[in-house]
């Protein structure tokens, strides 16, 4: 499948789901737990994972929370959202700047993924694809 690339890099990983948006700010913990409440997934781990959402959930702080989690190891593998969002791909930016490591962050058709399953998001400043591996 193609994407769009908002941040570039290569990842693979198990697919998650949300039925929801997220805010990685008070949404997620240190270890990549959602531990938001009210989010229909709360308790699911993300850290490793390919992250697919129909979009980010707000607060500009959520950009120095995942830059955080891919510092310590503990964000996903690569996000796919279903809509555009300057916020995550900033925090993709920001840990690629300081820390020299790249997490992937495209869009894609949230439907036309499959539910479950291991995915590879590879994405350059040209294009990106989505391959169910």
């Amino acid at each position: 499948m193609r994407a769009r690339t908002l941040h570039p890099g290569t990842a693979s990983g198990e697919l998650i789901r949300l039925t929801a948006p997220l805010s990685f700010w008070g949404g997620t913990d240190a270890t990549g737990r959602i531990v938001d409440a009210h989010h229909p997934q709360c308790g699911a781990v993300l850290a490793g994972r390919i992250l697919l959402m129909p979009s980010g959930r707000g607060s500009s702080s959520s950009s120095s929370v995942l830059a955080e989690q891919i510092r310590t190891h503990t964000a996903p593998a690569a996000i796919v959202l279903a809509t555009p969002d300057p916020i995550i791909p900033l925090g993709a930016l920001i840990a690629a700047e300081l820390y020299n490591l790249c997490l992937p962050v495209v869009v894609a058709p949230y439907d036309d993924l499959p539910p479950h399953g291991r995915l590879q998001v590879h994405a350059t400043s040209d294009d990106a694809t989505i391959t169910l591996i």
